[in-house]
């Protein structure tokens, strides 16, 4: 053999498997988000996973079916896969935690009461995660109401960084990407730096002072781009906050797909981490923002990541109009977390 083809001799060596935990894995964002993580969509196409699924006992037999489907697409990264109701089991050695399973409200539920059930679960598998998971672990919160849950977790792992939790809004910030792509006649690739501040309710606050929008290889401001303020503070905010309610009107089911889209866009960038000069939306830990929201909450901002670490976007100018609807939804998570932490030493 000669020289120049022992130059390109390249040994390869897999990486090892990472521990991937999705509770409420029998339902339905679960079922169209495993299929994309088991495949290599969210923590690379190099990454072995193996797949840990965790939901009640009741919803065991369904699991197994989902098992079962994930076993005959022949995935190859996909390692193992341990379905269980036992959360020693589910939480062990996490490399990353995605809860998607909560309890949902039902028909003549008080808000409070939602907030009870759920300060349960989360403080339950915040205890979890401190137990048993890594202490490098990245842990994402979707089952609502997502900010509270995600800041009751946080709490009940003490020895977690609370940098290392975070809330899905990245569903709300691609609706805005969509609703703006579409207004302006261009693909949603096109819309960059919209954001989401605050809760993931409808009090979030859609906001395009700050988002670009490429128009035939020129870059505009939103608002020059789309040419309709009155549309831009006043519908465009109310489609994207109470989209979550339309598709349940018309498809009598909650967002599934759009949802779980929206999981692998944030894990992968995590993982990954964003653009060049673009910043996504996510819920994360308020303390040290400069945008004057209080401290100790899970609020969405927009984010930078680089080395799986998220940095809050400094110095963006906030108008009046802006201001107050931050206010308003912080006011609101204020209210969700001193009611949530009363349940805590329950």
């Amino acid at each position: 053999m000669c020289s120049g083809q022992l130059n390109s001799l390249v040994i390869h060596i897999p990486a090892e498997p990472i521990r991937v935990l999705v509770t409420g894995a029998a339902g339905q964002i679960a079922y169209s988000l495993l299929f994309s993580i088991a495949k290599g969509d969210v923590f690379g196409k190099d990454q072995p996973i193996v797949l840990l699924l965790l939901d009640i006992t009741p919803m065991l037999p369904v699991l197994d079916g989902v098992v079962m489907e994930l076993q005959d697409c022949a995935l190859p990264l996909l390692k193992e896969i341990i379905p269980t109701d036992k959360e020693e089991v589910a939480f062990k050695d996490l490399d990353a935690a995605i809860l998607v399973g909560s309890m949902p409200r039902k028909e003549g539920m008080e808000r409070k009461d939602l907030l009870k059930a759920n300060v349960a679960i989360f403080k339950s598998q915040g205890a979890a995660l401190e137990k048993y998971a890594k202490k490098t672990v990245k842990v994402l919160v979707v089952g609502n109401p997502a900010n509270t849950n995600c800041l009751i977790a946080a709490k009940s792992a003490p020895s977690i960084p609370k940098e290392n939790f975070s809330c899905l809004t990245r569903l709300d910030h691609n609706r805005a990407r969509s609703q703006v792509a579409m207004r302006c006649g261009v693909p949603a690739s096109q819309v960059k730096n919209v954001i989401i501040w605050g809760n993931h309710s409808s009090t979030q606050y859609p906001d395009v002072h700050h988002c670009l929008v490429n128009m035939s290889g020129s870059e505009l401001a939103c608002f020059d781009a789309v040419k309709d303020d009155a549309w831009l503070k006043g519908d465009f905010i109310t489609t994207v906050q109470q989209r979550g309610a339309a598709v349940i009107k018309a498809r009598k089911l909650s967002s599934a797909m759009s949802a779980a889209k929206a999981i692998c866009d944030h894990m992968r960038d995590i993982w990954s981490g964003t653009p060049e000069n673009e910043f996504i939306s996510m819920g994360v830990y308020s303390s040290g923002n400069s945008y004057g929201v209080p401290e100790d909450l899970i609020y969405s901002f927009p984010v930078q990541i680089k080395g799986k670490t998220w940095k809050i976007v400094d110095g963006l100018p906030i108008n009046d109009f802006s201001r107050s609807k931050m206010d308003a939804t912080a006011a609101e998570l204020i209210e969700e977390r001193d009611t949530a932490v009363t349940f805590l030493g329950v």
